[in-house]
């Protein structure tokens, strides 16, 4: 349920309603708009009667509910969220464009890369130092060390830093050391770690996951919002699909889709999306197209040697070409796109 307070509401009578709101076993969300204040309500397992709360002083409306995500969904806000780290905005104007090998594999190959996606125009670096493997003989990652690579590449570069946590004890680690927590897209229905990240009060990215359909998708982000943290992305990396012309089917209608449904920014990662290295450019720039707010791509000067996803990792000079085709197609679509520039 949504409370909408009068325009000259006082304080006592919101306090009021959230003890009200505290009295029935349930938590309150203080939204304040533009024009007046409003008080959401989660934890209800049911209806709630209207009459509660359409009674009371300096409340003007109490509207139901009836989607099962409320905190993501546009009931609860009807403009966009933005997520700032530092002074990259998600969400806003401008495209996001995050860059870097899929894993952190030494200090050498990590700095190297990170120099070269900085001056091709890269916002945030991204580097996996928990890689969670369908294999378990495949390369897990670097773990502590690889963080610890990742934060002389922040100070390097001034990039600011994404990478996955997997499990709680990895999360408070990857919170020290990373600028942005990604939740991947195996542990997008992975409820206790999605509400750990929700208490740290630090941004998040969420991927879709593997077969999710997009309201389950708001669900799991729900998780996170419902602890207090609204500093929130969603990203689409692809499903899986009856077809093996690529590693997934990328869907870029679930861009036009969360912005139907949700407030909070998307992202698209094509490299993971389709799998091929020769896919991840058309696709990065139709889904600037489609009104994502930025990109993730793998990069890598030796995919060859690469230990996670060399087929799908672009070099550093397709990289290059990609940031400038990014800023054509946001100004063709009227966005300014000052990010993705070099």
């Amino acid at each position: 349920m949504l409370i909408l307070m009068e325009k000259e509401h006082t304080s006592v009578q919101v306090e009021a309603v959230v003890r009200q709101i505290a009295a029935l076993g349930f938590k309150s969300h203080l939204i304040p708009g533009e024009e007046r204040l409003a008080i959401g309500i989660t934890g209800n397992l049911g209806p709630i009667s209207a009459d509660i709360f359409s009674r009371m002083e300096g409340v003007q409306e109490a509207i139901p509910v009836t989607k099962p995500y409320k905190l993501a969904g546009r009931d609860f806000k009807v403009g966009k969220t933005q997520v700032k780290v530092g002074d990259i905005i998600f969400g806003g104007e401008d495209i996001v464009v995050i860059a870097g090998p899929c894993a952190v594999e030494s200090e050498e190959q990590t700095l190297r890369i990170a120099m070269l996606v900085k001056q091709a125009g890269a916002n945030v670096l991204r580097g996996g130092a928990y890689k969670p493997r369908t294999s378990p003989y495949s390369f897990q990652g670097m773990g502590l060390e690889g963080l610890k690579i990742l934060a002389k590449a922040r100070a390097l570069t001034g990039l600011p830093i994404i990478t996955e946590a997997v499990d709680p004890q990895s999360l408070e680690k990857v919170a020290e050391y990373s600028d942005i927590i990604q939740i991947g897209a195996r542990n997008m229905q992975n409820f206790s770690l999605l509400q750990e990240a929700g208490r740290l009060r630090k941004p998040v990215m969420l991927k879709r996951g593997l077969s999710a359909t997009i309201e389950e998708w708001l669900q799991s982000a729900e998780y996170v919002l419902s602890e207090g943290n609204d500093q929130l992305i969603l990203c689409e990396r692809g499903i899986r699909s009856f077809d093996n012309a690529t590693r997934n089917m990328l869907d870029l209608s679930a861009v036009v889709a969360l912005q139907m449904h949700s407030h909070l920014p998307v992202i698209v990662d094509p490299s993971h999306g389709t799998g091929r290295r020769l896919m991840v450019s058309p696709m990065a720039a139709a889904a600037v197209a489609a009104g994502a707010a930025g990109v993730m791509v793998d990069v890598h000067d030796r995919p060859k040697e690469a230990l996670c996803d060399g087929p799908q990792a672009i070099s550093p000079e397709e990289f290059g070409l990609l940031v400038a085709t990014l800023k054509r197609v946001a100004g063709a679509v009227g966005r300014e796109g000052r990010n993705a520039q070099r």
